[in-house]
């Protein structure tokens, strides 16, 4: 029922004001005429009145507080000081000013403005009338009456000041629900556009030195050739399905009818990657070293499509068309290691690390699982890359992958 009232009175609040001010008048006619056995009130009523019309007042309390209780509580002690009791009911109008000027103005504003009225009242109301049995009633009374409202309206304001500062908090979080959703787009982006230029660029770099070697070979060793061209069509179709399944990831929720996705590739393709590479004139060395550990799902494909690209760019430049894969299960992380010796062709020098989107992608997708990776010349010639990622995805960290170990156990060779 109260907070009915309340919701009420915030949306009528004109009218509120109107039988607020009525009611007080009528309390204030009623405080009039209370006396105690030692003193009595003057017997002429009008004084009362001043303080009726000064009751109507309360009407621009929500926009004049100061005004409001300035104007209340002088008629307030006009009556105290011809010896009316100061009674609540009689003091009405002032605890109603009292109330507003503390919901709608500060702290400081309020107990200025509040010991100020405490004062005023308490001595007018003995200056009014003899000291008798009243006298707590006058003093104490008057004081504990006034400060009433003033705790009132104070917790009217805190709660006010809570309930806005709940929907600014809201509203915040609002807001970075948004900039969050954006922020997930722009990722999802960077991961699809991330997955297809893994996927295109190997298969068609894959697909370019394969139909290069094919041309080369076309007359002078026709059955070589045509087993190249079968692999080349296996590369083609290899792009076509990854293509497929990165795309299909956007129209997956769009279209609910629509076919199994590929499983997401890792390791276990490793073989099936140094097949293409072979295929296209790269030979690929492959060393297993320490005991094979499960990779999640996120750092299984991370591994693999660093591998991936660093093969791609060794199928491009590498002048000896020979490079090495280095898997060491270390601790619990996995140390990657892609290197080819060399140089350049045309004594160019390999590309710096940072440089081109390859390397970027790299670097992006090992941090993304809290690996570190870099990429560079090696000092001997050629060119490396490596990458240390934990077997399970974690917050990245800035480290620097362990030394590529020493002793090598072949696992597979082209």
């Amino acid at each position: 029922m109260t907070s009915y009232l309340e919701r009420y009175a915030e949306r009528h609040a004109r009218t509120a004001d109107v039988v607020t001010a009525v009611a007080l008048c009528v309390c204030t006619l009623f405080g009039a005429q209370i006396s105690t056995s030692e003193s009595s009130p003057p017997h002429a009523l009008w004084p009362a009145w001043i303080l009726v019309v000064s009751g109507a007042a309360v009407l621009a309390a929500r926009s004049r507080p100061r005004a409001t209780l300035a104007v209340t509580a002088a008629a307030a002690a006009l009556l105290t000081a011809l010896g009316y009791l100061p009674s609540p009911l009689l003091l009405a109008p002032v605890m109603t000013a009292l109330y507003w000027l503390a919901a709608l103005t500060d702290s400081r504003t309020t107990g200025v403005y509040g010991s100020a009225t405490v004062a005023l009242l308490v001595a007018t109301s003995l200056a009014g009338a003899p000291l008798g049995d009243d006298f707590i009633l006058r003093t104490v009374g008057t004081v504990l009456w006034l400060l009433l409202p003033v705790s009132l309206g104070g917790r009217s304001r805190f709660r006010r000041a809570y309930l806005e500062s709940v929907q600014a908090r809201a509203a915040h979080a609002e807001r970075t629900r948004e900039e969050e959703a954006r922020l997930r787009v722009a990722e999802e982006r960077m991961r699809i556009a991330r997955e297809l230029h893994d996927a295109v660029a190997h298969h068609m770099a894959v697909a370019h030195a394969q139909a290069g070697t094919a041309a080369h070979l076309a007359d002078t060793h026709p059955e070589q050739t045509r087993k190249i061209l079968a692999d080349l069509v296996g590369t083609t179709t290899s792009a076509l399905l990854e293509l497929r399944a990165t795309v299909g990831v956007l129209r997956q929720t769009a279209d609910p009818h629509a076919s199994p996705l590929e499983p997401t590739p890792g390791l276990d393709r490793l073989p099936e990657l140094v097949a293409a590479c072979a295929s296209a004139g790269l030979t690929v060395t492959v060393d297993i070293e320490g005991e094979a550990r499960p990779l999640s799902p996120g750092v299984d494909l991370t591994a693999y499509r660093i591998i991936q690209e660093a093969l791609t760019n060794a199928t491009k430049h590498a002048p000896d068309h020979a490079a090495r894969v280095r898997l060491r299960y270390d601790g619990s992380r996995l140390l990657i290691t892609v290197t080819n010796d060399g140089t350049m062709h045309g004594g160019a020098v390999p590309p710096m690390p940072g440089g081109g989107y390859g390397l970027m992608g790299m670097r992006e997708r090992a941090h993304s699982v809290g690996g570190d990776l870099r990429a560079g010349p090696r000092p001997e010639g050629g060119f490396e890359v490596a990458a240390a990622l934990p077997f399970q995805p974690r917050t990245p960290e800035p480290r620097t992958p362990a030394d590529a170990p020493t002793g090598r156990r072949p696992e597979e060779t082209r």
